[in-house]
């Protein structure tokens, strides 16, 4: 090819148009939403030169080379345990179909690939202390298998923490087997990594680049935040291995955050995500234990696993679904709120139905650009008489739930686009009155010292900054 014949151009720029149109024609075709597919068609087709590159790396919705693995990865796990009578609960599962508050959780027993069970034992770990405390302790009283997965861990003073105790563990001849993602933790040194596989743990990044057709893709990530201990003690919630979790980031501080600690029948449900997860990575599963026995009474719980590999957008599907259950009100924090359409439109209708509506979101931005587009979702929803409010001490990352008087979810999903259809998250539902009566508390709390958004702060936001809201928002599919 001669660089300097005045064709040279000519074939170069109709060979980025074509690639733009074959780019856009696959867009249409696999693109979920219908808002995605035509952004991405109209600007691959008119501008390949700025977008191609781009569509590479954020533009794919499903994850299929995952899909293929999980397949595998439960076909194994059905041979390695099938003297262990997996799921064997029966009479857990029939408990949970006669329970009208879980009943009123129409698409749930479809909606989710676990089972509802009952018989399980659930706490509240209000912010980091309580959290890492419970989880540093369970893990002191491992005798057989740990099993760590968090979205971030610093090399900080918390993530060397948690490193000395996985040393001892280990040396104590404790398998350990530790998943983080490749993407939140690009900032964990090798050496972290190192010092733990010498001693014996087991190390992985979960990446999403494995195999040719995903060279360029980052934009699926693993959000989920899963502790095994034993097969008999679980946590999962918001809360990643970092400093800034216990309050030490000032601009951040103090953070609010919530986990919750669990045992019981569900803990098999805690493990097969992770195991799915894990065996991506390593293509190897890690040890699954079941215990013979468990206490005979306990609260309703299903874990909801959701990610890219979904045959349909679980999370965002589950969340439509929540707030279509509420006959009296419907309580959600989360970080991030960037709703889809089905969302949106089931908070209005919510409270058309007379439902007391609540969102609560951080007062401090940790991602400006995300915090610009949530703002503006929330004008909208103040306008349409969703109840939005700040939390004023800190920043609020917590992802809770909370349903009528008996049903409330807690775990990582946020209300944005990236957790309803491109991050693997995982949520625990709980079905009981009494554990959502603590979760009511928790949040009253929180409510008392937030503040809450109103018709006349929507109206005295300068035109520039509402300008930075609607920019801000035409990227939120990505964000």
């Amino acid at each position: 090819m001669d660089f300097h014949s005045p064709y040279f151009f000519g074939y170069l720029f109709g060979l980025i148009h074509l690639l733009g149109l074959i780019a856009a024609i696959h867009a249409v075709f696999t693109v979920r939403t219908a808002q995605g597919a035509i952004a991405w068609a109209m600007s691959l087709i008119f501008v390949p030169y700025l977008t191609l590159i781009p569509y590479l790396v954020f533009g794919r919705s499903t994850f299929d080379a995952y899909i293929d693995a999980r397949r595998q990865a439960n076909q194994e796990m059905h041979t390695a345990i099938a003297d262990l009578n997996w799921r064997p609960w029966v009479e857990e599962a029939l408990a949970a179909r006669s329970s009208a508050s879980y009943a009123s959780l129409r698409a749930m027993p479809k909606l989710g690939r676990m089972p509802c069970l009952a018989n399980n034992q659930v706490s509240l770990l209000i912010n980091g202390k309580a959290t890492f405390d419970a989880i540093f302790d369970a893990i002191g009283q491992a005798s057989q298998v740990v099993l760590i997965q968090f979205f971030i861990i610093h090399d900080d003073a918390l993530g060397k923490r948690l490193q000395a105790l996985l040393l001892q563990k280990a040396a104590e001849g404790v398998e350990i087997y530790v998943l983080y993602d490749s993407v939140g933790s690009h900032a964990l040194p090798h050496e972290y990594s190192e010092v733990l596989r010498q001693a014996g743990v087991k190390v992985r990044a979960f990446a999403t680049r494995r195999g040719w057709l995903n060279r360029f893709q980052v934009n699926f990530r693993n959000h989920r935040k899963i502790v095994v201990v034993d097969g008999v003690t679980g946590f999962v919630g918001g809360h990643n291995v970092g400093d800034e979790y216990l309050g030490a980031n000032p601009k951040l501080s103090p953070w609010r955050d919530t986990h919750v600690k669990i045992s019981g029948p569900v803990i098999a449900c805690l493990q097969e995500s992770f195991a799915e997860d894990w065996f991506w990575a390593s293509r190897h599963l890690p040890p699954l234990i079941l215990p013979d026995t468990y206490e005979d009474d306990g609260v309703l719980c299903q874990v909801l696993a959701s990610g890219p590999a979904d045959p349909q957008e679980t999370c965002s599907l589950f969340f439509v679904e929540a707030i279509h259950a509420a006959t009296e009100r419907v309580w959600i924090t989360t970080p991030y709120y960037i709703p889809d359409e089905a969302v949106f439109a089931a908070l209005r209708l919510a409270v058309l139905r007379g439902v007391d509506v609540r969102i609560l979101l951080p007062s401090r931005p940790d991602h400006k650009i995300v915090y610009a587009a949530s703002s503006l979702f929330a004008f909208d929803a103040v306008r349409a008489g969703v109840r939005m409010f700040r939390y004023t001490p800190g920043f609020l990352h917590q992802k809770v739930v909370l349903v009528d008087s008996d049903i409330s979810a807690i775990g990582s999903a946020n209300m944005d686009n990236r957790s309803f259809r491109l991050n693997f998250e995982i949520m625990l539902l709980t079905v009981d009155s009494q554990f959502a009566s603590e979760v009511e508390s928790m949040l009253e709390a929180d409510f008392a010292v937030s503040k809450e958004i109103t018709v006349e702060d929507t109206r005295q936001t300068h035109r520039l900054q509402k300008l930075g809201m609607r920019i801000a928002r035409l990227i939120s599919p990505i964000l």
